[in-house]
C-alpha cells in the first residue's frame, strides 16, 4: 500500500459517516485510452498494471476510493475491440459486463486519437444498456486546447452524456473534480469493503499481474498478447517473507526463446523488475521464482480464461 492510500485509510478507520453512498463505476473504452492509469489515479494506488501497449488490462479488476461519505468502487475493464480469440471474446465479455452492472460508466476517450471508429462502436453499444454514461477526454496534456471543445461536441452528438470532463490521469488534471461529481453520484446506502480495502484483486493474481505487466514492457512484437502469466505456488516463510512461483506461458518456441533471452538475461530482468514492484506493494521481502512454458492454443482453453478470472464466452 503506498503512503498516500495508508494514509487515507487510517483517516477513514472509525469515522464512517452515519449516512453513506455507494456505487459501482464501469471504466470503460478502446484499448490504450488509459483507463487503467486513470483508476490508479484516482484511487491514488496502483491496483491495476499499466503499458503503452494495447489490451494490457484482461479482466475485471475493482478499486475502492472513499471520497467523504462515498465509497466509490471504480471496475476497470479491458479495452473492448473487435475480437478473434476465445481470450479476446472472454475481455470483451467482461468489459461489456462491467458496463451492464455498474451504478454508470465512464466511457474514456484518448483526446489525441479523437472519434475513431472503435469508440463509435462502443457508444453504440452503450446507448443500448440504458445507464448513466460519463464521458472522460483523457490525455489532454498532450492536446491542445482549442480541439477539446469540439471533439467534446462531437461526441455528445452521438450521445448526450450526462457530464464531460476533461483530465489528464498522468498529470491529474481534472481528477479531483470528476471524484467529488462521482461521489455525489453515487447512490445512498451501505459500504461494500472495509475502509481499508483498496482492492478485491487477489495477491496470488496481483503477482501474475506484476510479472506480465514486465513482460509488456520488455518485449515486442507478438509475444506480449501471446503471453499468459499464473501463480503456481504462494508460500510463507517464517521470517515473514514469501516465496512466489510464477509460471509464463507462450503460444511459440520463438516466443519462449524471446522471454529468455540470450543466457537467460531476459528473463532474469523481468524476473528482478517485478520482485522489486512485489517488494514494494507487498511491503516485505519476495522470492520470485519464473518458469516459462510453451503451450500452444492456451488462449483458446477454458481452464486458461478462468485462471485468468474469465468466463468462457462460448
Amino acid at each position: 500500500m503506498s503512503g498516500d492510500a495508508a494514509e487515507r485509510a487510517e483517516a477513514t478507520e472509525g469515522a464512517r459517516p452515519a449516512r453513506t453512498r455507494c456505487g459501482l463505476v464501469a471504466v470503460v473504452g478502446a484499448p490504450n485510452a488509459g483507463k487503467s492509469t486513470l483508476v490508479n489515479a484516482l484511487a491514488g494506488t496502483k491496483v491495476t498494471i499499466v503499458s503503452p501497449k494495447p489490451q494490457t488490462t484482461r479482466f475485471r479488476i475493482r478499486a475502492v476510493v472513499i471520497r467523504g461519505a462515498s465509497q466509490i468502487v471504480l471496475v476497470d475493464t479491458p479495452g473492448i475491440f473487435r475480437p478473434r480469440r476465445r481470450l479476446d471474446r472472454a475481455m470483451v465479455a467482461a468489459a461489456w459486463g462491467g458496463a451492464q452492472d455498474a451504478d454508470l460508466a465512464l466511457l474514456v476517450v484518448d483526446a489525441r486519437a479523437g472519434l475513431t471508429d472503435e469508440v463509435r462502436a462502443i457508444i453504440e453499444g452503450l446507448r443500448k444498456g440504458g445507464r448513466p454514461v460519463w464521458l472522460v477526454l483523457n490525455k489532454t496534456d498532450l492536446v491542445e486546447r482549442p480541439r477539446l471543445l469540439p471533439l467534446a461536441k462531437e461526441l455528445n452528438e452521438l450521445l448526450p452524456f450526462a457530464e464531460t470532463f476533461m483530465v489528464s490521469a498522468a498529470t491529474g488534471d481534472g481528477l479531483d473534480r470528476l471524484l467529488d461529481r462521482l461521489a455525489e453520484a453515487m447512490p445512498e446506502g451501505p459500504w461494500l469493503f472495509p475502509e481499508d480495502e483498496l482492492s478485491d484483486l487477489p495477491e496470488r493474481m496481483l503477482a501474475a499481474e506484476i510479472v506480465r505487466e514486465q513482460i509488456l514492457r520488455q518485449t515486442h512484437e507478438e509475444v506480449p498478447h501471446y503471453a499468459t502469466v499464473e501463480t503456481e505456488q504462494w508460500s510463507e516463510r517464517e521470517d515473514g517473507s514469501v516465496r512466489i512461483d510464477c509460471t509464463i506461458y507462450v503460444a511459440r518456441p520463438g516466443q519462449k526463446a524471446i522471454l529468455i533471452g540470450d543466457k537467460g538475461a531476459r528473463i532474469k530482468e523481468i524476473g528482478r523488475r517485478a520482485r522489486l514492484e512485489l517488494e514494494a506493494l507487498l511491503g516485505r521481502r519476495v522470492h520470485l521464482f519464473l518458469n516459462v512454458k510453451e503451450r500452444a492454443h492456451w488462449d483458446e482453453e477454458r481452464a486458461r480464461l478462468r485462471a485468468l478470472g474469465l468466463e468462457d464466452p462460448g
